[in-house]
């Protein structure tokens, strides 16, 4: 609870000096630095995305692993195929880039998923697959979405201006290192249940 009070007094901070600048300069905001304005599709995708990540973890949270067979489940699976075919329509930062390829890997990862849970395909491993599949899909989320925060926020003055930022890595990484845990956990709690069955 620290942190995040830590956390908002620096956003907080950030802001009032970025609006008091703005009161004295004429040339504050750069042009080159600003990210494109989003368009409607971009606030769907954005408000969608939340949605997503939100039913992501309440499955996480109340199921331990993310299924079909849930509401909260099927919720996060259906508005991710929505979130991650509108990534592959939005182009307002160029061309083809990172954010459609992890919108690619999205779809296949909730494809594959979804294939191992319903076919059992892997038998005994089609659980441990789809918890990774699924779990993956969050993963392929966090990534651009906290990539977009810190780009465009605070407005005029964002924390990065760089996808190379160590700020920005630093978030990559630790989402990772969350994945990875996250994952090893489903596979303690699966084996569990499975011994338990």
């Amino acid at each position: 609870m620290q942190l995040l009070q830590i956390a908002l007094d620096i956003v907080w901070q950030r802001q009032i000096a970025f609006n008091i600048r703005l009161c004295f300069t004429a040339d504050v905001i750069k042009r080159d630095n600003i990210m494109p304005p989003m368009t409607l599709l971009g606030w769907f995708h954005t408000i969608f995305g939340v949605v997503a990540i939100g039913a992501a973890v309440y499955s996480l949270w109340c199921y331990k692993v993310i299924s079909s067979t849930t509401f909260s489940g099927k919720l996060y699976l259906l508005v991710t195929v929505f979130v991650a075919g509108s990534a592959l329509a939005i182009y307002n930062q160029g061309g083809f880039g990172i954010a459609h390829v992890l919108a690619v890997l999205t779809l296949l990862a909730v494809a594959f998923g979804y294939l191992v849970e319903r076919t059992r395909l892997f038998r005994g491993w089609s659980d441990y697959l789809q918890a990774l599949g699924y779990s993956a899909t969050l993963l392929f989320h966090m990534i651009p979405a906290i990539t977009d925060f810190l780009r465009r926020l605070p407005v005029g003055d964002p924390f990065v201006d760089s996808f190379t930022d160590p700020l920005l890595q630093g978030f990559h990484v630790a989402f990772l290192v969350l994945f990875i845990i996250g994952y090893g956990a489903q596979v303690v709690w699966l084996r569990k249940r499975d011994v338990l069955a």
